[in-house]
Parts: structure tokens; C-alpha cells; sequence
């Protein structure tokens, strides 16, 4: 099979239920193959999602954090369904704990997820599209990319480091046809983590008052379709009630 024929990947790192999953179900409606991933946890819902109205998907667990299991992954991706033209990096690892109570266990846990494993993804697909002179890298960001907060050190420090790495990717990949770009999302998003933790959010606001997956999942296409005359890096999403 040619390289022309072979089906064009949109790899998802952190492919869960919502955000994710939406993300992968909007590139399958444009004939991409979607591969979905995520360390542990269910994902034949996503894929079953994204299959029954007759996308192609590819599910399979992987550490975002182990080089070995990145490296692997791409390889399987590129080697057995096509080469991978976008990436989208979207682990969390939102975590609250007073300063005073963070072990270094758990701000290490954070760093690796929001930034090493950016580190690790962003790197392999790079080493990948750069060769093809194209490609769209883009990662997750959060409030906490740009501020921390109280109770927030650990995820501050894991979002802004990645919002760095994508700074430094963006420079030195751009001139390359690789568009890297950073988005991010300031405020809560409707799942169901955020209606566990801050249930007063979704008591006191009407529904467009919350992000929508399926809402975000359409910011991620339009900037994979801009043209390279006019290429977004960094742009900030949030619902028409947030205060910022």
C-alpha cells in the first residue's frame, strides 16, 4: 500500500469519555482513522462511539509517562494503519492539595503527566511528521497553565511546563510545516469529574453556562484546517459566564 493510500491518523493521547473522546469522533467525521489511548480505564465506549455511525477507530492502552510503550505506540500506529497527521496531547492530572500536603510523590506523578509525557508524544510524533514536512501537534493546556491557584501547585507546574514545551516546539517546528498548538481551556468542562468535585457549578448555571466536549472538540478541528499563512499557537476557551 502507498503512502497516498494509507489512512490518515489522528492519534489522541488521553482519549477518556469526554473531551478526548469528542476530539477523536470530530477527526473520524473527516475520514480520519482515530486512535485512542489512555493508561488504563474503558475505552470501548469511545470507540464504540466513533464506530457505529462508521468511523475507524483503533483503541489501545498505553503509558503516556513510559518511553518505551510512546515509542512503541507510534510504531505500531505508523506501521500497521498510517502515518499519524495530527496529535492531540489531552492527559490531565488536575489534582488539589495544599502545598503543605503534596508529597513529592504526587508532584512528580503530575509533572510526568502533564509535562514529560507531553515531552515524550510531542517528541515522537515530531520526529515523524518532520519528514513528511507536515503535521498538526497540539496539546491541552488549563487555567493553571497560565496562573496557579491555591491548592493547585502541583498541576500549575505540570501545565506550565507543558505550555513551554509547546512555546519551544512551536519555534522550532513551525518553519518545519509542523503546526504546534496550545489551547487553553478556563473552566470547567462537562464531565463527570468536574459535576463530582464542584456540583455547585451545575446547580447554579444553565448548561452553555459549562463547556461542552463536543463544543471544544470543534476549536481542535479549525485549528488543524488553518492554512500555514495563518497559523493560530496559543488560543483560550471559555464559556460566556467564566470571569477571567
Amino acid at each position: 500500500m502507498s503512502e497516498s493510500e494509507r489512512s490518515k491518523v489522528a492519534l489522541v493521547i488521553g482519549a477518556g469519555d469526554f473531551l478526548g473522546g469528542a476530539i477523536a469522533r470530530r477527526f473520524a467525521r473527516e475520514g480520519f482513522h482515530a486512535v485512542v489511548t489512555r493508561r488504563r480505564g474503558d475505552l470501548e465506549a469511545v470507540a464504540d462511539s466513533i464506530r457505529e455511525p462508521g468511523g475507524a477507530v483503533t483503541a489501545i492502552h498505553s503509558d503516556a509517562r513510559d518511553e518505551d510503550q510512546v515509542t512503541d505506540l507510534f510504531e505500531k500506529v505508523e506501521s500497521e494503519i498510517g502515518p499519524v497527521e495530527v496529535l492531540v496531547f489531552n492527559v490531565g492530572g488536575n489534582v488539589r492539595f495544599s502545598v503543605l500536603e503534596t508529597t513529592s510523590q504526587v508532584y512528580r506523578k503530575v509533572w510526568e503527566m502533564c509535562a514529560f509525557a507531553g515531552f515524550l508524544n510531542g517528541r515522537e510524533a515530531a520526529r515523524r511528521m518532520v519528514g513528511r514536512g507536515r503535521g498538526t501537534i497540539l496539546f491541552t493546556g488549563a487555567t493553571a497553565s497560565i496562573r496557579g491557584a491555591d491548592g493547585f501547585a502541583a498541576f500549575a507546574g505540570g501545565k506550565h511546563a507543558l505550555r513551554a514545551l509547546a512555546q519551544s516546539m512551536a519555534r522550532e517546528l513551525g518553519p518545519k510545516g509542523i503546526h504546534v498548538g496550545h489551547v487553553v481551556i478556563d473552566g470547567p468542562i462537562n464531565t463527570q469529574w468536574t459535576r463530582e468535585l464542584f456540583p455547585e457549578w451545575f446547580e447554579s448555571r444553565p448548561e452553555d453556562g459549562i463547556m461542552q466536549p463536543d463544543d471544544l472538540a470543534e476549536l481542535y478541528w479549525h485549528l488543524y484546517i488553518q492554512p500555514r499563512s495563518a497559523w493560530t499557537f496559543e488560543t483560550d476557551v471559555r464559556t460566556y459566564l467564566e470571569p477571567w
